[in-house]
């Protein structure tokens, strides 16, 4: 029996030469009777085929996509003729078949479907549903870290099997911030680019906030970033399942566009310990408050004789440290999130009076998509009226010599930011780089566990307190926009201090009060609820000079 090579001289000829070049010839190259050889056509529209710039010998099928100049090929992955016949009708019906379900027949790769989803979210923060902030950790997330993961992987081609891996991978392949997630060995360039990213990153936050860039590397003042050239932290299991949040919207996503049969949903995470939110205790409250106020002040030694830092000298400097100790104190006594600081206006702040003529605050916040009202005690209202009279806003109408927008200083209009930068504009970080700087002035900066504290931790100070004075839950939760179980979840530990009396109750050793009556078993909602009575945190003492 003759060969197919014999039978096809252009073939043969194809085939020769790629086998003496020791390799196939690239997919499109054409020989004399072009790459398509031993056509045959099964019924209008399909037709199965060997290639001339290939080395082996399978078949392929290329089908016609009705009332469409596209043709769809398949692999068929057999040499025997029969067989591609067979498989070929067997492609031709899957394809009708997605077509009549409506799904794409050309997968798309995990990027492009996930650039588009990104879109969505972007209209969605312009309808201020969800908050700009959100996007662009949404934009980080998927252009950085996923796009390593499964960027060109087709969408549809992404399994179980990615998706349980993905945590493993991101270990291996991340750092994270803080030693107690564990460490893992990297090389001395990498610690050097780690270091880089980290001074780049400064620098960008001062000239954001109208300072001037600090001293090189090595110059007296500048603190040399602490990386160690070993070892870095593994990234942290609420990173990665915050990451596989987004990975499961955009297969969602693709989903609900028909990229992606629903075959490719993935709703599991990785199972998380519950972590106590790190909040101040009332002592160190009380010393960061005092050290903060000396830090503001430019008080270069304290009563004891320590040393503080450097008196600042500069208008702007001792104005955002004003500004981050008054912001400081707002958020540990009103519980808002940073992302509904950074949305506060003036015109959101209401001073009113309760029915028995006490003052306090109205403040209308919105972030995460959501909004509410919040009341705050009379000590809010003075801290924010000291940002009012330094307040710094730009002109809509007047120009300064440079032609940028004059800089206006006090009476803020209705619709300003409350927190903004030394040049008028909001301010993007909240004052990140002087909070951690206000932290280890207090020697604060690592919380108990050894995490670095950042401004959540004035939210998760205000729900530690306020919880320990006895506010019902319930009504934390309003005043938090969260739930009651994640105020459970989260700041148990304060509630067992304010119920330890019953706790210990008939306990050897404790001396139980008589008068305490059993555990009620009512469970209602009511039984929660009632006699709760909001408290005003109380305002740390000043230490005598």
């Amino acid at each position: 029996m003759a060969s197919i090579d014999s039978e096809n001289p252009a073939l043969a000829q194809a085939r020769g030469t790629a086998a003496r070049r020791g390799r196939p010839r690239k997919a499109g190259t054409r020989t004399a009777g072009g790459f398509i050889v031993d056509k045959e056509t099964i019924y209008p529209g399909l037709i199965i085929f060997r290639r001339a710039d290939v080395a082996h010998h399978n078949w392929y099928c290329r089908i016609k996509l009705p009332k469409a100049e596209r043709y769809k090929t398949v692999a068929l992955k057999t040499a025997d003729a029969a067989t591609a016949r067979q498989l070929a009708m067997k492609q031709d019906m899957k394809i009708q078949a997605r077509l009549e379900d409506g799904i794409p027949i050309f997968d798309r790769p995990f990027l492009s479907v996930a650039r588009e989803y990104l879109a969505t979210q972007e209209e969605r923060a312009d309808r201020h549903r969800i908050s700009e902030g959100r996007v662009e950790k949404m934009r980080s997330i998927i252009e950085v870290v996923l796009n390593g993961y499964v960027g060109s992987t087709q969408v549809s081609k992404i399994g179980q099997v990615t998706w349980d891996d993905y945590p493993a991978w991101r270990r291996a392949n991340g750092r994270g911030r803080n030693v107690r997630n564990g460490v893992r060995a990297v090389s001395p360039e990498l610690a050097a680019t780690l270091i880089a990213q980290e001074k780049a990153a400064r620098q960008r936050a001062r000239v954001a906030r109208g300072l001037h860039p600090t001293k090189r590397a090595g110059d007296e003042g500048e603190r040399e970033p602490v990386i160690d050239a070993s070892s870095v932290p593994f990234v942290s299991d609420s990173t990665i399942r915050f990451e596989m949040s987004i990975f499961g919207a955009v297969m969602n996503y693709a989903i609900k566009k028909k990229y992606a049969p629903a075959s490719q949903r993935f709703d599991d995470r990785p199972k998380l310990k519950v972590m106590r939110r790190d909040a101040f205790s009332r002592e160190e409250y009380r010393h960061l408050y005092e050290t903060s106020r000396d830090w503001a002040n430019g008080k270069e030694r304290d009563a004891d004789g320590s040393k503080l830092p450097p008196k600042a000298q500069r208008s702007a400097s001792r104005w955002y440290r004003t500004v981050a100790h008054n912001f400081m104190l707002i958020m540990c006594n009103t519980g808002m999130r940073p992302s509904e600081a950074k949305n506060l206006r003036w015109g959101d702040i209401t001073p009113t009076t309760d029915k028995h003529g006490r003052d306090y605050g109205v403040l209308f916040v919105q972030g995460k998509g959501k909004s509410r009202q919040l009341v705050a005690p009379p000590s809010v209202l003075t801290y924010l009226n000291r940002i009012r009279e330094i307040a710094r806003t730009q002109s809509k109408t007047e120009k300064d010599d440079d032609g940028d927008p004059k800089i206006i200083v006090g009476n803020p209009a209705f619709d300003d930011f409350v927190f903004t930068t030394h040049n008028g504009k909001r301010a993007g970080s909240l004052y990140q780089a002087l909070i951690e700087s206000m932290f280890e002035n207090a020697g604060l900066r690592a919380g108990s566990n050894g995490i670095p504290r950042s401004t959540y931790c004035f939210r998760h100070t205000y729900a530690t307190f306020r919880l320990e004075e006895g506010i019902d839950v319930y009504f934390l939760a309003q005043q938090m926009g969260t739930s009651v179980k994640m105020i459970e979840d989260h700041y148990g530990h304060a509630t067992a201090l304010r119920h330890a009396d019953r706790v210990l109750h008939n306990i050897v050793g404790w001396e139980s009060l008589p008068e305490l009556a059993a555990p009620t078993t009512d469970t209602t909602k009511a039984a929660h609820t009632v006699a709760a009575k909001a408290k005003v945190m109380p305002k740390p003492k000043r230490t005598k000079p």
